[in-house]
């Protein structure tokens, strides 16, 4: 005789996608019924600094922002998905010497970031996504994801927009120079500004702003490889205008199609989670 297969739980409707509009009632109800351990929250985490003397402090924010927004209507309304409130300044000491940057320290970012994701295990959430806007902090996602699964017994993913993959319509846009150097107020970003907040976006001071990697790629096969060794570096070490990448070859329909992009993965990452088993963490060893 077969064994029956086991029940799937029913379907969970959050009244919000937002985690700040629930009520404390609402939070007892889905730990009371069990359905919280359904829920997927997820921390957006981006970055207030520089972007070059083009575009404003608020880039990683804003497109973090944006492929959220983006991805919201696409998700269907019972997808059990809370968004916290995102943490909108992080870790961004390779910009301090440009005016206006906005940093913590290590410590503080990853005492904020895990404190929260503790507050998420109390409300008995046991699904968490770190979404992140800023590259100079995806080592320090690696060291909270890592602490929550110790400290709470979380499954703890984290991923940036611009890890996704993108279609090849998408990401053709684009040349394989500016994907590997372009990592900083170059074409791709400013491209999703013009699509998202044109009005902060000064074409007139942008360029191509040449990396110093570019330079080092061409004379040395090891520390020019961009895999085998990781540069400690200044933004100014890589442009004194504090960008790389070809801005000046920016549009704001290649920005729109990047956005989408972005925000379809999101939803496919999202619906991922949801499914994924509760024992993939195993909480005791043999």
């Amino acid at each position: 005789m077969t064994a029956a297969a086991a029940p799937q739980p029913s379907p969970l409707t959050l009244p919000s996608r937002f985690w700040a509009d629930l009520s404390t009632r609402d939070f007892a109800a889905l730990q009371h019924s069990g359905q919280a351990e359904q829920v997927v929250a997820v921390l957006p985490v981006a970055a207030v600094e520089q972007h070059g003397p083009h575009l404003p402090l608020s880039v990683d924010a804003t497109l973090l922002q944006g492929v959220i927004d983006a991805a919201l209507p696409q998700m269907t309304a019972d997808l059990p998905v809370l968004f916290l409130p995102p943490q909108n300044v992080g870790l961004s000491p390779e910009h301090i010497r440009f005016p206006g940057t906005l940093t913590l320290s290590p410590a503080t970012v990853i005492a904020l970031w895990t404190e929260i994701g503790e507050c998420v295990a109390r409300a008995g959430i046991k699904k968490l996504l770190l979404f992140n806007g800023h590259g100079g902090q995806v080592s320090v996602m690696d060291i909270v994801a890592r602490e929550l699964r110790t400290r709470c017994d979380l499954i703890v993913y984290s991923a940036s927009w611009f890890s996704l993959p993108l279609p090849d319509a998408v990401a053709s846009q684009f040349s394989g120079e500016e994907h590997r150097f372009g990592i900083h107020a170059g074409e791709i970003e400013t491209s999703m500004m013009l699509h998202l907040a044109p009005a902060t976006v000064h074409m007139e001071h942008a360029r191509d702003f040449r990396s110093t990697s570019q330079d080092r790629s061409e004379r040395y096969a090891i520390l020019g490889n961009g895999k085998s060794a990781k540069l400690g570096w200044q933004m100014q070490d890589y442009h004194p205008a504090g960008a790389v990448g070809n801005a000046a070859g920016a549009t704001a329909d290649k920005g729109r199609a990047v956005v989408d992009a972005a925000a379809g993965q999101l939803v496919a990452l999202l619906q991922e989670l949801v499914h994924l088993p509760l024992q993939t963490v195993r909480p005791e060893t043999e």
